[in-house]
């Protein structure tokens, strides 16, 4: 897989195009910010789950409720690893 990541090529596409019509219909502040936000997220957690897959999927598991001590740091182990994979494909 190329580093970088196409909205135009990905399963993203429709959330790409909503996120921009959401900042072309409403006034940049406060009420785009909110108006937008559930957009952006979603296109942000699609972007993700296409460059760094199997680490998505341990932080979405191991990190969707509180839990043991164990689990905790399971989820913070998982973090740091989507972190690293995200790290990867970005530019230097």
């Amino acid at each position: 897989m190329s580093s970088e990541i196409s909205v135009v090529d990905t399963k993203c596409e429709r959330l790409h195009r909503a996120l921009c019509d959401c900042h072309r219909k409403i006034p940049e502040g406060p009420s785009r910010e909110a108006a937008c936000r559930r957009l952006n997220r979603s296109l942000a957690e699609c972007l993700v789950s296409i460059a760094c897959p199997d680490e998505w999927e341990a932080v979405k598991n191991l990190c969707s409720s509180g839990g043991t001590s164990m689990k905790r740091s399971q989820c913070q182990q998982a973090q740091f690893f989507l972190s690293h994979c995200l790290a990867s494909h970005q530019n230097p």
